[in-house]
């Protein structure tokens, strides 16, 4: 693969001890594979901060490149601005900001929500320390009222200091190829990186899908059912599909990879070895 191309992989906090020692072996075992950086989730409304920070503080400790997601949710631009301080404090250079949720119970709290307001917010206190990326959704957001506003939303985050761009997953390449030329018809010229999940539980993949907008094309669906229990048939079938589709997303031009890993070092490993890359390359 080409130096030029940029591949990066997503964790959550882990809830357990256990799980933390799993990922810590993880990340070493992705690490060899040279990414450009590993991001770390934030729960809605800010709910896994404190998780959030020891993580993203002790792997950029341990010399490996990691990025928060953050968001405003329900907390207040001073106790973000700390938050952010002292992510520079740890030598973290690259923040994934995001449009905040507020925690239940918070619905009467008018604080700054939009992604676009929390790029500026980091640009006004910080400057261009950080690279800031932000999130696209070439299916457009769930909530968004048409195409062209949910492009034009994401040129303001690009037009308030981001650097770059993460996708949402999709598993049609032309919807990220239609999405990036209307992008670039609007004036966007920062690079948009595809995100790519693996395919392990039709049941969860479904689910998650059906909540956040992402579509599973039917022929995709009926292949995937067809499968029933065969836990071993779907991971093969998935495999061979985002393989693929990665393919054919570097071979016309995408800039590069984003990985869901959901804390998992297969199948992510498998489909950097059948794209070229190897441990240590």
């Amino acid at each position: 693969m080409s130096d030029d191309i940029r591949i990066s992989f997503e964790f959550f906090p882990p809830k357990t001890d256990r799980g933390r020692e799993k990922l810590i072996d993880v990340r070493n075992a992705l690490g060899k594979f040279a990414p450009a950086f590993f991001s770390v989730t934030y729960g809605a409304g800010g709910s896994t901060r404190d998780n959030t920070k020891r993580l993203v503080c002790d792997f950029n400790d341990a010399g490996f490149a990691t990025a928060p997601h953050l968001s405003f949710g329900g907390d207040t631009e001073a106790t973000i601005e700390q938050l952010i301080a002292e992510y520079r404090e740890h030598k973290v250079q690259r923040i994934v900001a995001l449009r905040g949720d507020l925690p239940s119970g918070m619905g009467g709290v008018r604080n700054m929500v939009y992604a676009n307001q929390l790029v500026a917010f980091i640009r006004d206190k910080f400057g261009d320390e950080f690279h800031l990326e932000v999130a696209a959704y070439p299916e457009i957001h769930p909530e968004a009222k048409s195409y062209q506003d949910d492009i034009r939303y994401l040129k303001g985050k690009f037009d308030a200091g981001a650097n770059s761009a993460i996708t949402q997953y999709f598993f049609n390449p032309d919807a990220y190829f239609y999405f990036a030329d209307q992008c670039q018809a609007a004036g966007i010229s920062q690079p948009i990186y595809p995100g790519i999940m693996p395919i392990t539980n039709y049941a969860n993949l479904a689910r998650f899908s059906d909540a956040c907008g992402a579509e599973i094309p039917r022929w995709i669906r009926k292949k995937l059912e067809s499968f029933g229990d065969d836990a071993e048939s779907i991971k093969a079938f998935g495999i061979d599909l985002i393989s693929d589709l990665c393919e054919t997303l570097l071979d016309n031009d995408a800039p590069g990879l984003h990985f869901y890993t959901m804390n998992q070092l297969e199948p992510t490993q498998t489909l950097l070895n059948n794209l070229g890359y190897s441990a240590d390359a």
